[in-house]
């Protein structure tokens, strides 16, 4: 079985994470763990000259190096339960590279944890689990944590 594990550092990709390890089993998968990091985007008037912002550039390399760490601890978990693991960071759009990669790897299931926003937080910033879930052409589980009281 092929499976996208798609994470983004928090304690919602931990269990995800924990949800493979605990329900699937290694024998004959595969598991790719992938973090997206958001591109930059801003504009700046013409008349500034390229790499203006060099604080961007730099919190956009710091994202990609915490990225890295994040798929590294994912993967040492899954090698450790036994899982065949290979990582990927990539800085796009969430809810577009797990679409992609998915049927690009032609992928058995894409696995992601949800924040669980609700009401105007949804709204605003969206839900990449609702929109993959939609939109994947193979299985996808999404995990949720319990809720904290």
């Amino acid at each position: 079985m092929k499976i996208l594990l798609a994470i983004d550092g928090t304690k919602f990709s931990e269990a995800a994470t924990q949800a493979i390890t605990q329900t699937i089993a290694p024998k004959d998968s595969e598991i790719l763990v992938l973090q997206a990091v958001e591109p930059l985007s801003y504009s700046a008037p013409p008349q500034m000259a390229p790499g203006y912002a060099p604080e961007l550039v730099e919190k956009r390399e710091e994202q990609k190096k915490e990225a890295k760490v994040s798929v590294t601890a994912a993967a040492n978990t899954l090698q450790t339960a036994g899982f065949r693991v290979d990582t990927r960071v990539v800085e796009a759009d969430p809810r577009s590279a797990i679409l992609d990669i998915a049927e690009e790897s032609n992928m058995d299931l894409i696995v992601l944890g949800s924040h669980g926003r609700r009401g105007i937080q949804k709204f605003l910033i969206g839900s990449v689990a609702e929109s993959v879930a939609r939109h994947a052409r193979c299985s996808v589980l999404i995990v949720r944590t319990r809720p904290m009281r």
